[in-house]
């Protein structure tokens, strides 16, 4: 369904109906909005069978108003310029969003990595990390690229290896690329960042005392009913995170069908089942759906697409049940669906806000790799040491000795993942609370997205007139 509508346009049309409430230059939102360049790659691949296969590839920079650009980079058969320059679009305005100092972008393979052996997808990686290079597109101050949709922290080891082996000597080539292995100078944290991102802003938006009273829903989290569909890194996490807090997990879907059970299912379960079986219909006490958009209209208070863009459409949008939809994927809601449920009031947290958490733990990751110091290594010991001092005084003048296992508690200093979780929940927190300020300033006659496209634009506005290109 992605095909249906073009992407970049879809996210030009959010970007005018934010813009046309502001008072900027026409001609400054024009160079904020358009894509700045993108770049078309067509190199020749030797498969394990010796025949030669002519791979495409892009690159996107949508904004250079902040450097290094940042944003993931995919293998998926339907990767194209419009979708490529559509994501990267989408990054200059999440990255403004959560205040990341980094402009926006993104790559992309055309591949179905499935029909690929490890073998060729390494020699795919690395040519295609190798003609970035040669157009001096990556860097740790030019673009730093990450996992996306098809890629892991294996592709991400190979670009940097491969970006290492031409770059050899620069201090701070290992920060040309995130989401690497943590031996390979990767964070803690990075892997569920995305998925934890969106539990974090879905719990903020949940503790909303004035947002659950409009859709006849209690404060918090607890036992609300929620809908997951895409169970990759993304969704999973989401589900995990979700589960954790106290919700229901009712449905899950995937892209061999959906499941559904109005008693709760446990992801961890479920994902055991999918492991063993390839699919994750015929889980006991469930109900399974063929088609897995079906999963989309199923009886629930929190409806999560953590899959592709456009899956929430004109044609399904009037059998959309769910009070709250938290955008997990990029672009899943098209324009024309979003006014319908905006005016049915339906609150949906926007992706530019929402799976912000990939691009926020990238950063405390770059921002790690350029000073060559893992996070907690200076402060962990000396906090343990204080924390421990105070509550030897406490113990001495109340005369009460704590538990040892308690004791260790509550003195335990933060480690790397302890930090960077913590940093993600402040920026997600704090951000939710920038964009809903925005939206009471409209006196709520606008949604989320649109405040979060004021917000965005507002910012990356600032940082052009401070660099003195528009006086």
């Amino acid at each position: 369904m992605h095909q249906q509508s073009k992407f970049c346009e879809q996210v030009n049309r959010y970007f005018d109906q934010a813009a046309a409430l502001l008072k900027h230059p026409s001609g400054l939102l024009s160079q904020i909005k358009v894509c700045n360049n993108v770049y078309h790659m067509a190199f020749p691949v030797k498969r394990d069978d010796k025949s030669i296969q002519v791979i495409h590839g892009w690159i996107a920079e949508h904004s250079h108003h902040k450097l290094p650009v940042k944003g993931g980079i995919r293998y998926a058969e339907f990767v194209e310029e419009d979708e490529v320059a559509a994501l990267a679009s989408l990054m200059t305005y999440k990255c403004a969003i959560v205040d990341v100092p980094f402009g926006g972008a993104k790559g992309g393979i055309k591949i179905n990595k499935n029909e690929y052996s490890i073998d060729e997808l390494e020699r795919i990686t690395r040519r295609y990390t190798y003609e970035l290079i040669k157009k001096n597109l990556i860097g740790p101050g030019i673009n730093v690229p990450a996992p996306d949709f098809g890629t892991s922290s294996r592709e991400m080891a190979w670009i940097m290896d491969t970006y290492l082996s031409v770059k050899s000597g620069e201090l701070d080539s290992i920060a040309c690329v995130t989401g690497k292995p943590i031996p390979e100078g990767g964070v803690h944290g990075r892997k569920e960042a995305t998925g934890h991102g969106v539990y974090f802003g879905i719990k903020e938006l949940c503790e909303d005392t004035k947002k659950m009273k409009k859709v006849g829903l209690p404060v918090g989290i607890d036992g609300k009913k929620v809908v997951v569909q895409g169970l990759g890194n993304v969704g999973y996490h989401a589900a995990k995170f979700m589960q954790e807090a106290g919700a229901v997990l009712v449905g899950l879907a995937e892209v061999e069908g959906a499941i559904y059970n109005p008693d709760g299912l446990d992801i961890e379960q479920v994902m055991k089942h999918r492991k063993e079986t390839q699919s994750i219909l015929h889980f006991p006490g469930t109900t399974d759906i063929q088609n897995s958009n079906e999963a989309l209209e199923l009886d629930c208070d929190i409806l999560i697409p953590a899959a592709l863009e456009n899956q929430i459409t004109a044609e399904n949008v009037n059998q959309i049940k769910a009070k709250i939809i938290g955008e997990g994927a990029n672009g899943p809601i098209t324009v024309e669906a979003n006014d319908i449920l905006f005016k049915r009031d339906v609150i949906i947290v926007p992706d530019i806000y929402l799976n912000a958490g990939g691009v926020i733990v990238s950063y405390f990751e770059w921002l790690k790799n350029l000073s060559h110091v893992r996070f907690g290594r200076m402060s962990k010991r000396f906090e343990e040491n204080m924390h421990g001092k105070i509550l030897h005084a406490v113990e001495t003048l109340t005369d009460n000795r704590l538990s040892a296992e308690l004791y260790q508690q509550i003195v335990q200093g933060a480690n790397e993942e302890d930090i960077v979780n913590s940093g993600l929940e402040e920026t997600m927190v704090s951000a939710y609370r920038e964009i809903r300020h925005i939206q009471e300033g409209y006196n709520d006659q606008i949604d989320l997205r649109t405040a979060a496209f004021i917000n965005a634009i507002d910012k990356i506005v600032v940082c052009y007139l401070e660099l003195g290109i528009f006086p």
